[in-house]
């Protein structure tokens, strides 16, 4: 008598559909399922990016955890957003069908958009949990048609689709200033060489009617064109510019003292007023917090 032999059918665990498309440095992708009985998903790689999610339908549950943490449990309506530190790992488990779009944009593309744009200063995103965003949400539907085509997406359409993500995002949530195009700003090369030279000087004694004969202004005029144009005063932003150079130091083994040195302050106690009135805390308390958050994460 022969054997006859079977194979085995392995149920295999369900997912969700997957649509993925590319613009410019950002990486689109289309999350959808229709079921409440997916599994965990792994933990997420940590990378040097942000995600954005947008939300195309309600949402009713999903539970999510930070670097092994539980921090939402709940829902979310159609067009919320949240914005994902990369950096940071997360873990969500989806408890309801859901349909959204995430963009992933590598931190070096923001950075390098907003040198582009005369904003070097950059702190990254602040997004409140849940927070509706309609223009997010029809961005995201404006890239649906390509993500769902068998046709090569036109790459010049979805290059000027991320700037105007990037232009959103980062004066949203990234305390950016982009003035509307009006009298009394800055010519855009007169932009450029106003921050050549702020930037350049930042660190030592600016002059501000230097630059504003560089650029062919007035004193006065300058700065009021300089304030329409960047929403602050050019002592402002070099103040800012220093500090989030001493942020970078305050990750290093130098003292204090040191850092208000190398970042153009005139002493210890002038650099911890200045950090203190733009990021609402002392230099001292801010590596400290900085510290154990970048332990937390190597554990």
């Amino acid at each position: 008598m022969t054997r006859k032999l079977e194979k085995e059918l392995v149920p295999t665990a369900p997912s969700a559909n997957r649509w993925t498309t590319k613009a410019s440095a950002i990486t689109v992708t289309r999350l959808s399922y229709d079921k409440d009985d997916l599994p965990i998903a792994p933990p997420s790689k940590r990378e040097e990016a942000v995600s954005v999610i947008t939300q195309l339908a309600d949402f009713k549950l999903h539970r999510l955890w930070r670097n092994g943490k539980l921090v939402f449990e709940g829902g979310h309506p159609k067009a919320a957003i949240a914005i994902t530190d990369l950096r940071e790992e997360w873990q969500c488990h989806h408890l309801s069908p859901f349909d959204n779009m995430r963009f992933n944009i590598p931190l070096s593309f923001v950075r390098s958009f907003l040198e582009e744009m005369g904003r070097p200063r950059f702190d990254g995103f602040e997004c409140q949990q849940g927070a509706k965003d309609e223009v997010i949400l029809g961005l995201a539907q404006a890239v649906l048609p390509y993500l769902l085509s068998h046709h090569e997406p036109n790459s010049l359409i979805l290059e000027q689709m991320s700037l105007v993500i990037l232009t959103h995002l980062t004066q949203t949530y990234g305390g950016q200033y982009f003035p509307p195009q009006k009298k009394g700003v800055l010519a855009p090369w007169q932009e450029k060489r106003a921050l050549e030279v702020l930037t350049a000087h930042a660190f030592d004694q600016v002059s501000i009617a230097a630059i504003a004969e560089a650029c062919g202004l007035s004193r006065s005029y300058f700065i009021r064109a300089f304030k329409e144009t960047f929403g602050k005063t050019p002592y402002r932003w070099v103040m800012e510019y220093r500090v989030a150079r001493a942020k970078d130091l305050l990750l290093s083994d130098l003292t204090i003292l040191e850092i208000a040195t190398k970042c153009g302050f005139a002493d210890q106690s002038h650099m911890t007023r200045v950090f203190s009135d733009i990021t609402g805390e002392p230099p001292g308390n801010w590596r400290r917090q900085k510290r154990l958050k970048l332990a937390g994460k190597t554990r």
